[in-house]
């Protein structure tokens, strides 16, 4: 089939697995060989996109919205009924192409790849998984629901807290607390969520013969050039250096703000970001909308390179981006990738501060990796490590 204009919506989104299904099927019976490889890889990554964008466009109306009822059904659905049965099914695709020991060119990375996730995969996991991915909703159910009434208004908390750079202190720790009272509200569910996930990746580690979360996620998250132990001596090396010059830092500022000692109500997010500007500075404020975010940061990839540029504007014309925080949208923000439209989509939850045009920046260069892979033709060639995803990302904030 030919890959559908990004603004005509693939016809498969609504597929059963019984129409899934044939495709792996008739995989699974062809000859697989020296000569059938590659078109047999290309077959094969025709259908993982599908799946995957099947599953993407419904976590991205699931979390653009958490009190829509049907996105989170079809959600749900995706979970209970498609992604036990794909994955099972990719599972021994996985295994065909291990067995054969055929490697096409380019694709050792790939076999890696698989190979460790073939070695992870285990029947039993496969309902867990699924609960796990539907707990994250139950989490982004709760955060989104979050307001609190200040001076005549409904806000959001992140709207709440994007307030804490306020030149009046005081006005700064009626915030902070208001925000804070929010959330301890939701603490007994919150509480529960988190021993409900731990219960479950212990006991999806445990199935898998792990000794723990840590050593299962560590082959999940394809972590093959470093250990837990340089983690923790990573750990220690940020403690001794890094620590002590964030600190002279901290205490630089709370002396230009005339205080004896930083509040949470003096960082920017009430928890772990910069200080507040000290008196006499207005609090920075890059952008009111969403459209001016846009249209800003449109003109800063347009001036680092023409073709960056233009990416942007393709998400921009394809309304690919979901900026704006509001009631009922899950917390964060994200880029990820609708793999078969071979487009990628940015999720924020902007309010007009600086942090927001870091992000803005950062999930571009996301973007722009999905932008740059998407002519890769085989679709494992797409899977790397989250410390590789990060590299565009980073590179681009900074």
């Amino acid at each position: 089939m030919a890959v559908p204009s990004p603004t005509t919506p693939p016809a498969f989104l609504d597929w059963s697995w019984k129409e899934f299904e044939p495709y792996y099927a008739e995989l699974n019976a062809r000859p697989l060989t020296p000569t059938t490889v590659g078109p047999w890889l290309s077959d094969w990554s025709d259908v993982s996109r599908r799946v995957a964008e099947m599953r993407e466009r419904r976590y991205v109306a699931m979390t653009t919205n958490t009190a829509d009822a049907e996105a989170e059904r079809r959600y749900r659905q995706f979970f209970d009924e498609i992604f036990p049965a794909s994955e099972a099914a990719e599972q021994r695709l996985k295994a065909r192409l291990l067995a054969s020991g055929l490697q096409p060119e380019g694709f050792a990375v790939p076999l890696r790849n698989l190979r460790a996730e073939a070695d992870l995969f285990r029947e039993a996991n496969l309902p867990l998984l699924s609960d796990e991915k539907k707990l994250g909703n139950e989490f982004d159910k709760l955060i989104g629901a979050q307001t609190v009434q200040w001076e005549g208004a409904e806000l959001t908390i992140v709207q709440l807290t994007a307030r804490l750079n306020e030149s009046d202190r005081a006005t700064r720790e009626a915030l902070w607390r208001a925000a804070r009272s929010r959330q301890l509200a939701d603490r007994e569910a919150l509480n529960d969520l988190w021993q409900r996930f731990f219960k479950l990746r212990r006991q999806i580690a445990a199935n898998t013969g792990k000794a723990s979360y840590r050593d299962y996620a560590w082959q999940f998250r394809l972590r093959f050039d470093y250990t837990p132990e340089n983690c923790l001596e990573f750990h220690s090396a940020i403690e001794s250096v890094v620590v002590p010059a964030a600190e002279r830092l901290l205490d630089r500022r709370r002396q230009q703000l005339g205080l004896d000692r930083l509040r949470p109500w003096d960082l920017s997010d009430g928890w772990w970001g910069r200080p507040v500007d000290p008196p006499g500075l207005a609090p920075l404020r890059p952008f009111t909308t969403p459209a001016e975010l846009t249209a800003r940061t449109a003109a800063v990839f347009r001036r680092v390179h023409p073709q960056l540029g233009a990416y942007f504007d393709e998400m921009v014309v394809n309304g690919l981006l979901d900026l704006d925080n509001r009631k009922h949208k899950a917390p964060g923000g994200y880029c990820t990738s609708f793999d078969y439209s071979r487009q990628p989509f940015i999720f924020t939850n902007a309010v007009g501060v600086h942090e927001d045009v870091q992000t803005m920046l950062h999930e571009g260069g996301h973007a722009f990796h999905v932008f740059e892979t998407r002519n890769l033709p085989y679709y494992p060639q797409l899977t790397v490590g989250l410390e590789f995803a990060e590299v565009a990302s980073m590179a681009m904030e900074l």
